[in-house]
Formats: structure tokens, C-alpha cells, sequence
């Protein structure tokens, strides 16, 4: 993994390396190449405080694995969302650099690779589905939002077809620092939720349902016109809605900290 951005200013302040070291270095740390098929974004997590996720969907086995294992030289982990079964397989026969280990979620369809070390938990991410077919995306997001240091609480199954079983699982979620809430059919239960807790709240339209207004169409539009305040982010956009929990919390209790 190459110097952080705070390594290489501090060795300049040392006087370790020359300013034109220190620069030349800098513009190196903005992206690596992978031969002609990525330019991988290694300093974002640095810059905007959110990993960079690879898409698996449309590459072929052997470019993704390329960019994974590039990403992970240079910033010590990555993200993998919408893996296949070929894709999985493919990973799991690879030997892993020392000290590296292969996080695989089977129903988020992720894998995680990272050095032994994890970031600790400083601030707290709830995570509801309102029915089981919602999990898959509630997953995805909640994978982000561990792996972007969060302690992550999760409850499935609470949607407003038997809204009696929300109440015990919102208690779950007291001190939460955000709230994602997964939704398919008409996507109502985001906007319930966010009428009743005092954490932002962030609905995930899911693809479930059927008929007129499904493939998550309805549960967008329903999110999107709720009259409780909530951000919405696209149809089965879990990593981002678990980055934008994360983002929300890991902000929060750090100004907590500061008072």
C-alpha cells in the first residue's frame, strides 16, 4: 500500500523528501491504472470519506479480479458488490497476499477483502427490511456501513402489512446515528419510520413487487412523495444507502466527541 496523503506532508514537514518528490508523489496517489481496462480511484475514501465499491456486474472474472486485488494493494481493502457464483468461485481460489482476508456475503452478493485489521466501531447504523425479499439490498448496505467502521443493528421482516412487529425492533435501534430502511411493493414503511425516530432516515427502494408500479417504481414514487422527512436514494442502491448512513453517523459521533 502506498504512503497516505498525512505520511507523505509529514515526511515533507521532516524534510525527508524534497517538494518535488512530495508532488510528484501527491499526483501519484490521485489514481492507478490498470492496464487499459480501469482507472481506479485509490484516495477517495481519503478525499470524501467513502470507499470506492467495484461493480462486478459486466466484467469478466479475470479484469475484476485484476482491479479487486489493485485496489486492495493500494488501500488495504475493497469492496466487491453484485458478485455471481462464477465470481465467487474465482476468488476463493485466489491466494491472498499475507495478512489479507475474503469477507464473502452470500445475500448481499458481496465480497470484502482487507487486511487483518478492521476500522473501530465510533458510531451506530440501524438497518430495517420490511419484508424478507428486501434483505438482499438491506444487506448490501449494511456490509458498507461495517465496513466503513460502524456498528450496524439489524431487523427484517417489519413491514406495515403487520406493523405491531416494528415497534420491538425500533427499540433496537435507540442511538442509532442513521436509520436505513428497505422497501419494496408500495414502500411506505421508510416514511413511517421516519415520523417516529429523531435519527435521519434513509429509504431504499427495493425491486420487489409486481404489477403496475413494480421492479420498485412504486416503492421510489411512494418514498419520494412521502410527507415525513427522509432521503431517498435509487432503486436497490444498497452500498450507497449504507454510505450515506455511514457518512451521516460516522459525522455525528465525532461532533459528539467535541463536546
Amino acid at each position: 500500500m502506498r504512503e497516505s496523503l498525512e505520511d507523505l506532508l509529514g515526511n515533507y514537514a521532516k524534510g525527508k523528501i524534497s517538494l518535488e518528490d512530495a508532488l510528484t508523489s501527491i499526483r501519484l496517489l490521485n489514481c492507478r491504472a490498470v492496464g487499459d481496462i480501469a482507472k481506479l480511484d485509490i484516495n477517495r475514501a481519503n478525499r470524501i470519506g467513502i470507499p470506492e465499491a467495484v461493480l462486478a456486474e459486466g466484467k469478466d472474472k479475470k479484469s475484476l479480479i485484476e482491479i479487486a486485488l489493485a485496489h486492495l494493494e493500494e488501500t488495504g481493502s475493497v469492496i466487491v458488490t453484485r458478485v455471481s457464483e462464477d465470481q465467487i468461485k474465482a476468488f476463493n481460489k485466489l491466494k491472498l497476499p499475507v495478512g489479507c482476508l475474503l469477507d464473502h456475503n452470500p445475500i448481499a452478493r458481496t465480497i470484502v477483502l482487507h487486511k487483518g485489521e478492521r476500522k473501530s466501531e465510533i458510531a451506530k447504523v440501524g438497518i430495517l427490511a420490511a419484508g424478507t425479499a428486501d434483505i438482499p439490498a438491506a444487506e448490501e448496505a449494511k456490509v458498507t456501513a461495517t465496513h466503513m467502521g460502524c456498528k450496524v443493528v439489524s431487523e427484517y421482516d417489519v413491514g406495515v402489512a403487520g406493523i405491531h412487529r416494528l415497534f420491538p425492533s425500533l427499540e433496537k435501534m435507540t442511538g442509532s446515528d442513521a436509520i436505513v430502511v428497505a422497501a419494496g411493493r408500495e414502500g411506505t414503511l421508510p416514511t413511517v419510520v421516519a415520523g417516529l425516530v429523531d435519527a435521519p432516515v434513509i429509504g431504499l427502494p427495493v425491486s420487489t413487487g409486481y404489477g403496475f408500479g413494480g421492479n420498485g417504481l412504486a416503492a421510489l414514487l411512494s418514498m419520494l412523495q412521502a410527507c415525513s422527512v427522509l432521503t431517498v436514494v435509487n432503486i436497490d442502491a444498497g452500498f450507497v444507502a449504507g454510505a450515506y448512513a455511514a457518512k451521516i453517523a460516522l459525522h455525528r459521533a465525532n461532533l459528539q466527541k467535541q463536546f
